[in-house]
Formats: structure tokens, C-alpha cells, sequence
């Protein structure tokens, strides 16, 4: 299985090494944190959604529906699936302090990508979750001089007990254990691919290349 952060496919050379990714390793399923901007994929791919989406194509996808520049992609927001065997769920979107208690048909534009504590006690409701995705990290897993972590992502592994949790957002590698959790922050999709056993939940990160004109 072929796990990724974020892509930030909106620019060329970022979706030109996403794209290089699918094609050469050739991946069964692929689970990805956000900040993809590229929804049509060569291979099956379930993802939450981050801070930089195209959210008119993220609201459909959450409405269930399929629109015409969408292919391979299933998005997790507050849901669960299988993926390989494993129960696979997310939480969409990040953590704005003056949005989270609003009603999520209340956010407008680019506020779309926050999610509000409807989206959070639907996902404390899933059960037997294998691997949690989300593109806010848990408290004590990175600092900036400050903990960037975010407190309802602490109560939501609490609630959900998952093997592991896969984060987005930091562009950084970082790893920690919350609870009985293995909490992994994912290097950015340019600088890095990993791959998980889907027997084990081993995850392998590979750094790769970038191509031309990444810094």
C-alpha cells in the first residue's frame, strides 16, 4: 500500500511527482492526509482533505457524489472504508477555534476547510478502526516553540484507539505514540513516498528525487 502526504498537486512540478509516483510504483491502493488538489489518480486513493482543496469538488465528494474531474478518489470525512482489509477512517479538513462550533452548512468559501464538531463526533462514533487519517496533527507529536497539536484530534484517538494515525499539514517527519497509538507526521509526497504492510502496519518511508524546479 502506497501512503502520502501532502501533494499540493495545484502546481505543476508537484503533480508531475505525484503523477511519476503512481506510474512507477504502480500501487494497489494509496492513502493520502490532504493538500492533494488532484482528484483524478491512476490508482484507487482514499484521502481526508486538507486546507488547500478545491472545496466546490470536496463538498460534492462529501454529498457522495462523482463529479466529471474525479476518478480513483474516495474521500474520508468523518467516514470509514476498507482498504486491503484494514477499516480505513478520517477526519477532513483543519481546526479554526472560531468555526468549530458552528453547523458545517454554515461555512462559506474557503472556510469550507475546517472542520467543525459535527464532523468530529461523527468520527468518535466509528468503531474498529485500523489507521486514522487526519490532516491536524495530535498534541506532543511536533513544536515550532509552540505545540501545533490540536486537542479534539487527542480526544478523537482516545475515543477511536487506532494502531496508527497518519498527519498531514507539517510537511515534516515526525513519529510519537498517543495512548496505544503509533502517530505519524508524513514528509510532503515531493520529498518523500511511504509504504505500508497492510499485514503489519510497518511503515516504510522512501525518500525519492524531486523533479525539476522543486527547491
Amino acid at each position: 500500500m502506497l501512503v502520502l502526504g501532502d501533494a499540493h498537486a495545484s502546481e505543476p512540478d508537484r503533480q508531475q511527482t505525484l503523477l511519476e509516483l503512481y506510474r512507477t510504483l504502480e500501487p494497489d491502493s494509496v492513502l493520502q492526509v490532504g493538500d492533494l488538489e488532484r482528484y483524478d489518480l491512476p490508482a484507487p486513493t482514499w484521502f481526508v482533505a486538507g486546507n488547500n482543496e478545491d472545496f466546490d469538488v470536496i463538498d460534492a465528494l462529501r454529498a457522495g457524489e462523482k463529479p466529471p474531474e474525479t476518478g480513483n478518489v474516495h474521500l474520508l470525512a468523518s467516514t470509514a472504508a476498507t482498504v486491503d482489509g484494514l477499516c480505513v477512517a478520517g477526519l477532513s479538513g483543519n481546526f479554526a477555534p472560531t468555526k468549530y462550533d458552528l453547523p458545517r452548512d454554515e461555512l462559506e468559501g474557503d472556510r469550507r476547510r475546517h472542520f467543525t464538531h459535527e464532523d468530529v463526533e461523527r468520527a468518535a462514533a466509528l468503531e474498529d478502526i485500523d489507521i486514522f487519517l487526519t490532516h491536524e496533527a495530535p498534541t506532543d507529536l511536533l513544536s515550532y516553540g509552540y505545540d501545533p497539536g490540536c486537542k479534539h484530534v487527542d480526544d478523537l484517538l482516545a475515543a477511536l484507539e487506532p494502531e496508527l494515525c497518519l498527519v498531514g499539514h507539517h510537511h515534516r517527519h515526525r513519529e510519537s505514540v498517543v495512548g496505544d497509538t503509533r502517530v505519524v507526521s508524513l514528509a510532503p509526497a515531493w520529498e518523500r513516498y511511504y509504504t505500508l504492510d497492510p499485514e503489519t502496519l510497518a511503515l516504510e518511508g522512501h525518500d525519492h528525487e524531486l523533479s525539476a524546479g522543486e527547491e
